[in-house]
């Protein structure tokens, strides 16, 4: 078939991706062969593919693929997390533009919609991985409210109550008044805002003196129950035991002295609102205060306010502080930076709040989670993440797990009537307890359900495990098989509120880890170092770059430059570079298989080049298998990129290639392509479309033949010493090549060059290549003295390429004289490496050996260059 000059990224992603799917190749099923596992950090329903998912899921399709290729039963299950919050603000948002409110609507109303919109949005992300080439088991895409997946949260509540791990009780909660629920401290993001600092004066009660606060939330003023001093601060002490008056509702609050005031803040002299933050809670707690919640769920004012109830709290502070000036207690105003807490999902500013909610007791379940990190049973890489990890579990605090919403797990909690509760799977078995409980009997209206739903991340803790079943039927095939998975790839930012929490529900659940690797992408940035995101406009479309780059181009820029934790300066010059690189290798295809075949005898030459580009193949596998087991993913990506582009492309096909409008030996030909295979297959994982269409029109395949389910070839033994002195060989053809190019004399003139050696010190086994690839008519001894001749050395050996008149002697005696300089410099810094006593007793042998090397070579290197240098004096 005619081979088309240019590669077509588009027709071949459609076209191979549809033929791995129909043949049903990224499938699995338990079978004798060992499991490698991957389950996908499921991205949020309401998603759509960002450049972190690109990275994220090109890392995972680059793992399972090796796997596949290693012979191993690859499973990469994908799947959506229902994502409680985003999507019920979607929802919501959605109800609104159609003139309905959910507070006008009942909870199964709510839930219509919800899975109407989950229908039609949910998939995108995933069909948008496919474009990517993700190699997902699409068969067992699994999402968090599927029935299963949803009663395993059901039964892991439940069974966590049963074990006294769960309770419930008021405290003090990260309230997002957007979304009108409580989220974890991980869900809030701190960003640093140029604010206000607010001088106000309180009148001690009884007299006509002052105590000054210094606070950046005048509105909470009207929930002060107090004005806590230092008790070590002499300045107040003559208020010790007395009270003031809150401006604006007089009400009269007990000045209070702990040492958590820091004297050198504001005027020292701190309010105190138990009800609106954590630290004035503790101190409240302490010390008995009043709590009074001045805010409604929404950030509205409540009644307890007594002022502007109603009014949001952002508006309450512009209203307040005119009124605080003309009653005279605003003193003064002065700009302030502070950290403001916001909501990740809603981007509202999280107001501490009291509530009543459910939690988990974390302490116990943490320590087996901690232990197995710290003794590398679950490795993280990079490594360095192991003292954020052990920080976050030692210093882990309870989980609120309840939210107050609809869209998510139901907490499995029914009231009664007279008070208390049961926790029940169902209705039915909730009026079984209760009766057990109490002895009464009751109906199914006299019971209510819980309105809270859990925590989204209460139900992706347990996704390694309820992907296979594993939490309702713990010993079934599937999980016995798949679990524990081998390798998690995530990002850094969810280390502690998904990575660690699945390591806990694994040991606790299956008495086992739920991976054994975790691998921690870093974040893409752009070129000015900022994050990516909507938001910043400073984000390309993935599949635009896709349909630009093609979906190998833009893989393979993304990886050049992702080393494990570290974050990606993303331009376009990456994908483009990815590009650039699937167009030679296309161009060498074309060249191979344009080649006429003959059955005629392989040149010396060809036999060589085949050789040693054999062992460079071997040794190169070998750094393969040992950067993947360390997880060094874009060096992997560099060691296989360089080996096609300069071995192979720029050395090995330019050796063996025949001359212009001549046959290529069948041997040669065959050689070629069999290499050719075998460097599709360790691309594969990168450029798995290009590689698949290459490999297809290599040789005849049959209808069930495809590269994802070869076998990729394991390293053989080679000779190293081959490799070392063709990269000898390779510094000759160079120096001739560039000794053509200095004085203009075309490839297709012929050349001869000689030489001077000591014994033993030529290797004339290699001359057919070095001839071949310079144009040389012949190599031999330099007999007597090579006048009229350009010069050069390689490892002590002298070679001189006759030129006649074209030499000039004194700019050959001026380059010669520089070179002799440079070498004695660099001979000096060995030697004084090697005159260090404490590097050569700390370094290991094998470098001290190299060292010595060098050394010897600069010697034998400036003894050749002072003899040739007074021989043209």
């Amino acid at each position: 078939m005619e081979i088309p000059t240019k590669y077509n990224p588009a027709e071949s992603e459609d076209k191979w991706y549809k033929y791995w799917m129909d043949k049903g190749f990224f499938h699995s099923v338990p079978d004798e062969r060992e499991p490698y596992t991957i389950v996908i950090p499921p991205p949020n329903v309401t998603g759509v593919l960002h450049m972190g998912h690109m990275l994220n899921n090109t890392i995972q399709d680059v793992l399972v693929r090796r796997a596949r290729l290693q012979g191993k039963n690859a499973c990469w299950v994908p799947g959506t997390d229902h994502a409680s919050i985003a999507t019920e603000a979607k929802v919501v948002n959605k109800l609104k533009q159609e003139g309905i409110s959910k507070a006008d609507i009942t909870r199964e109303e709510f839930m219509e919609h919800a899975w109407e919109w989950k229908e039609k949005h949910g998939g995108i992300i995933l069909e948008q991985l496919k474009k990517l080439g993700a190699s997902c088991d699409w068969d067992r895409t699994a999402f968090t409210m599927d029935e299963g997946l949803y009663e395993s949260v059901i039964d892991t509540f439940i069974d966590l109550y049963k074990k006294d791990k769960i309770y419930r009780g008021v405290r003090m909660v990260n309230w997002d008044p957007s979304a009108q629920t409580a989220v974890s401290d991980e869900e809030v993001i701190h960003k640093e805002l140029q604010s206000k600092l607010y001088y106000l004066r309180y009148q001690v009660e009884g007299s006509d003196d002052y105590i000054t606060i210094a606070t950046t939330r005048p509105e909470t003023i009207l929930g002060d129950t107090a004005v806590c001093i230092n008790p070590n601060d002499e300045r107040f002490a003559h208020l010790r035991g007395k009270r003031c008056i809150v401006p604006l509702v007089n009400r009269s609050i007990p000045i209070i002295e702990d040492e958590y005031v820091d004297v050198e803040f504001g005027t020292g002299a701190l309010k105190i609102t138990p009800a609106h933050d954590i630290n004035d809670y503790q101190i409240g707690d302490r010390h008995n205060l009043e709590t009074i919640d001045i805010f409604n769920d929404n950030g509205t004012m409540s009644e307890a306010a007594q002022l502007y109830v109603g009014k949001d709290r952002f508006e309450v502070r512009d209203l307040i502080l005119p009124d605080l000036e003309k009653a005279g207690n605003l003193v003064k105003v002065e700009d302030y930076v502070n950290k403001v807490g916001f909501s990740e999902r809603t981007d509202a500013v999280i107001e501490p709040k009291l509530s009543m909610q459910w939690f988990l007791n974390m302490k116990e379940l943490a320590e087996p989670a901690l232990e197995h990190v710290m003794n590398d049973d679950i490795q993280l890489h990079p490594a360095k993440f192991k003292n954020t990890y052990r920080h976050w579990m030692e210093n882990v605090k309870d989980w609120c797990i309840s939210r107050q919403l609809w869209w998510g797990q139901r907490i499995p909690v029914y009231y009664l009537p007279e008070g208390g509760y049961v926790v029940a799977k169902t209705i039915e078995e909730a009026l079984v307890e209760a009766t057990a409980k109490t002895g009464k009997t009751y109906q199914a209206e006299d019971l209510r359900q819980d309105e809270d739903v859990l925590d989204t991340w209460f139900s992706s803790w347990l996704w390694p495990l309820s992907v296979f079943d594993g939490i309702r039927n713990p010993e079934n095939e599937e999980i016995n098989y798949y679990y524990p998975t081998n390798d998690l790839v995530s990002g850094p930012d969810i280390l502690f509120f998904w990575i660690a929490r699945m390591v806990i529900a694994g040991y606790e659940y299956k008495g086992e880890k739920p991976f054994s690797n975790v691998y921690l992408t870093g974040i893409v940035r752009d070129e000015l170092g900022r994050k990516m995101s909507k938001s910043l406009g400073n984000s390309p479309d993935p599949l635009d770059l896709i349909a630009k780059y093609g979906a190998d181009g833009v893989r393979v820029g993304m990886l050049l430059c992702s080393p494990a934790g570290g974050d990606l300066l993303f331009n376009e010059n990456l994908p483009e570079q990815g590009r650039n690189f699937t167009t030679k290798i296309w161009n060498a295809f074309r060249l191979v298989k344009g080649w006429e075949v003959a059955d005629i005898e392989q040149p010396e030459y060809a036999r060589i080049a085949t050789e040693v580009f054999h062992a460079r193949l071997n040794n190169t596998m070998e750094q393969l298998d040992e950067q993947f087991k360390q997880y060094r993913i874009s060096e992997a990506l560099m060691t296989v990129y360089t080996l096609f582009r300069d071995e192979f492309s720029s050395w090995y096909l330019e050796m063996v290639k025949p001359a212009y409008q001549q046959p290529i030996d069948k041997k040669t030909f065959d050689s070629t392509v069999a290499l050719f295979e075998k460097l599709m297959q360790l691309l594969h994982p990168f450029m798995p479309f290009l590689t698949e269409e290459i490999w297809q029109l290599l040789a005849d395949r049959s209808e069930e033949d495809s590269i994802m389910v070869s076998v990729m070839p394991k390293p053989d033994s080679y000779d190293a010493n081959l490799l070392a002195k063709f990269e000898q060989v390779k510094e000759v053809i160079v120096a001739v090549r560039n000794i053509r190019k200095q004085k203009n004399i075309a490839f297709k003139d012929v050349l001869e060059m000689n030489y001077k050696a000591k014994e033993d010190n030529y290797d004339t086994s290699f001359d057919s290549v070095v001839a071949k690839m310079c144009n040389l008519q012949e190599i031999t001894i330099a007999n007597g003295e090579m006048t009229g001749a350009m010069s050069f050395i390689v490892n002590a050996i002298e070679y001189f390429i006759p030129l006649g008149d074209l030499v000039d002697v004194e700019e050959e005696l001026k380059k010669m004289e520089e070179e002799l300089k440079y070498t004695q410099g660099f001979l000096m810094s060995v030697q004084k490496k090697m005159s260090n006593e404490r590097f050569v007793n700390n370094a290991p042998a094998k470098v001290i050996e190299i060292e010595k090397k060098k050394m010897a070579d600069a010697e034998a290197k400036i003894k050749v260059l002072e003899d040739r240098i007074a021989s043209m004096k």
